[in-house]
């Protein structure tokens, strides 16, 4: 069992994508949560992702989350098949869009 950090809590104003967590090994279920904590502009929306990927370079949606426009909290558990090497990836949109938040995660 491990913790897993996919996003350190941070004030986002654009579209990105955080660090691969990599050796995932054995694990077979990930529980990954999204706590937004604050949201500001006009319109805001943010939409974010888990990828995965066999090669590197090539990444592939295995969950996604309820797009959010206000501050929220939302879990998914993955237990479908995923490879050693996952990522979270965001977009943030709107007029002036701010969203502050963390992706935390639990693999077993």
């Amino acid at each position: 069992m491990a913790a897993l950090t996919f996003a350190a809590s941070a004030a986002r104003t654009a579209s990105g994508s955080g660090t691969a967590v990599s050796a995932l090994g054995q694990q077979t279920t990930l529980r990954v949560q999204l706590n937004v904590t604050a949201a500001a502009g006009t319109s805001p929306t943010l939409d974010v992702v888990l990828e995965d990927t066999v090669d590197g370079a090539n990444w592939n949606v295995v969950a996604t989350f309820t797009q959010k426009i206000a501050p929220g909290r939302e879990v998914v558990n993955i237990t479908t098949p995923f490879t050693d090497s996952v990522r979270t990836r965001w977009t943030v949109a709107g007029g002036t869009p701010s969203f502050t938040f963390d992706v935390l995660g639990y693999a077993e």
